[in-house]
């Protein structure tokens, strides 16, 4: 027998991003296309300034491609209106990012909860599940504590509860671990890893750091505005 074939979680086809200002224009990537089934994790690599921001902000309906397409699920993602791109995004998207972003005023539980309490969630019911997620990144004795509070690693932990917390399909994370020294960094990668794993879910991260790239399912590099797939195991 064949094994069953996972089911494709994300289609680029042909995606073009095009910067005019006046009469110039920059072309940061053209005729990107790629795959991604469900349940794999992904590794953008490429140097600073390639564009993997931008894609991961296309993929996630943060930004627009001037031409292609983006499929999620069922979803055409680059067709989709203001607000039906809002609800994908706070139903079926997590988002983490270099900096955490995380609300000062709020705890770290409050800030957890914000996705669910921005969706209508009661404070209680949102602040219960966000319990149960800083408990999952290890962060529950740290609950009631402002983000200032938290050293950089606690608050990438608190950032990954919040994404996390919709249950989403799809995660989206861009250098998250590249404003931490090696030792967190590598913390909150396996941990990153941990939450894919055990919640089965279809990961793209983008990355500098090679180690981190290696350790996952499949590595694009994003170059001169082309994409090329590279085996894991050549990464150095």
């Amino acid at each position: 027998m064949h094994p069953i074939e996972q089911a494709e979680m994300l289609a680029v086809e042909g995606l073009n991003k095009v910067f005019r200002s006046g009469e110039n224009q920059l072309v940061l990537f053209q005729n990107l296309s790629f795959r991604l089934r469900q349940g794999e994790m992904l590794a953008l690599v490429g140097e600073s300034g390639a564009g993997k921001s931008t894609l991961l902000h296309i993929l996630g309906a943060l930004d627009r491609p001037t031409a292609g397409t983006v499929r999620c699920g069922e979803h055409e993602v680059t067709s989709l209106s203001e607000d039906d791109a809002s609800e994908l995004r706070n139903r079926d998207i997590g988002y983490v990012w270099q900096f955490h972003y995380l609300l000062p005023e709020f705890t770290a539980l409050e800030n957890a909860a914000m996705p669910l309490l921005l969706r209508g969630v009661p404070r209680g019911q949102a602040e219960q599940e966000a319990r149960r997620w800083l408990q999952a990144v290890g962060l529950a004795q740290r609950a009631h504590h402002r983000s200032g509070e938290l050293s950089g690693g606690e608050q990438q932990r608190v950032a990954l509860a919040r994404a996390l917390i919709t249950q989403p399909k799809l995660l989206l994370a861009d250098e998250p671990t590249g404003d931490l020294d090696a030792r967190t960094a590598e913390a909150v990668f396996e941990l990153i890893a941990r939450m894919h794993r055990e919640h089965q879910l279809t990961s793209v991260l983008a990355t500098h750091n090679m180690s981190f790239a290696r350790r996952c399912d499949r590595v694009l590099r994003l170059q001169a505005g082309q994409l090329e797939e590279l085996a894991p195991s050549t990464l150095t």
